[in-house]
């Protein structure tokens, strides 16, 4: 278990020297570690969901609520702060982010209420600010996203921590996926539309390739830190498959993503303006080049992640506006 150390009387394990190192290192590395341990680029996977659900509806002639949008958009950025303060210190319990990850925010407070002061104060608002959009629109969507927390603390907190039995990726698709996509569906529609059915069809057709995206960033967030990942008992999916194996996969990943997007275009479902996702390709296949000459030398594939995430971060807006310009562009 973490115990937050003293500077009056130092370190007292190597979890508490990484604190000390993040605490007394210079201030422009410390600002470079804030900047890391934010993650400010990650919330594009929270605004994802809605972001599609938008522009599905406003391609197919529905109305979209803006204010509800901008409520759903807030919410889904304070849950996810939530998530990953949460996560924090779950790994600092088990000590699995000792030297992988500097940038911890337990690292670099050296102490953990006010993190846990702050998850739980996020927890709430985000919430509560759910309830209200769910009592203006549907009340499932108030289960919906609760359902997503609960999938995300499944993931990491005791007595679950399903991530370490190498079942984070499944929970990651669920939640991104059907769950927030259903929820994010409802709560743009009109508040006479409460007695409606969950639109799970519409949800996991629209949400099942942009949820793999997402997938996959967590999925390439592991490459660097398998042997300490390893050697605490987390056996995610790259302790499992080895990293050149790992890597082999992730071109399968990014195939059947596209694959999930363009079928309903093929199919006539969608319009043609929807392979707009086609513009985070470029950055997929910087992602493939990267692994597949460096899987194995964790310090060059640290930011993997990253380029993981800005193919999912414009496959799914391009897709979103896509869909969104479909009327303009007379291909509806």
């Amino acid at each position: 278990m973490y115990k937050p150390f003293s500077p009056l009387t130092g370190p007292n394990s190597m979890q508490d020297q990484q604190a000390v190192a993040s605490l007394y290192s210079s201030e422009a590395n410390r600002r470079k570690l804030w900047k890391a341990a934010i993650k400010w680029p990650l919330y594009s996977v929270a605004v994802m969901p809605v972001l599609l659900a938008a522009g599905w509806k406003h391609g197919t002639g529905q109305v979209v609520r803006m204010d509800q949008l901008i409520g759903f958009l807030l919410a889904s950025v304070m849950l996810l702060l939530w998530e990953n303060l949460t996560n924090d210190l779950f790994d600092a319990d088990t000590g699995v982010d000792t030297f992988a990850k500097p940038h911890s925010v337990v690292a670099l407070l050296g102490r953990r209420q006010p993190i846990q002061r702050m998850a739980y104060v996020v927890l709430l608002l985000g919430l509560l600010l759910i309830l209200w959009l769910a009592l203006r629109s549907n009340s499932a969507v108030f289960f919906l996203v609760l359902g997503s927390c609960c999938l995300g603390y499944l993931y990491q907190g005791p007595p679950f921590r399903l991530g370490y039995q190498g079942l984070g990726e499944p929970l990651c698709w669920l939640a991104f996926g059907p769950f927030a996509t259903a929820a994010a569906l409802l709560v743009l529609s009109p508040s006479v539309s409460s007695n409606s059915g969950i639109p799970w069809a519409t949800a996991t057709t629209l949400g099942a390739g942009p949820a793999l995206a997402t997938t996959l960033v967590l999925f390439c967030s592991h490459f660097h830190q398998v042997a300490e990942d390893a050697a605490h008992g987390k056996k995610s999916p790259l302790v499992r498959l080895g990293t050149q194996r790992a890597a082999a996969l992730v071109p399968w990943l990014i195939v059947l993503t596209i694959a999930l997007e363009w079928i309903p275009v093929m199919q006539g479902a969608w319009p043609i303006s929807t392979l707009l996702g086609a513009i985070g390709l470029p950055s997929a296949m910087k992602l493939i080049r990267l692994l597949k000459k460096h899987h194995n030398h964790p310090e060059l594939i640290s930011g993997s992640k990253f380029l993981a995430l800005r193919f999912q971060a414009l496959n799914g807006l391009g897709m979103s506006i896509g869909l969104a310009l479909a009327p303009v562009l007379g291909l509806n």
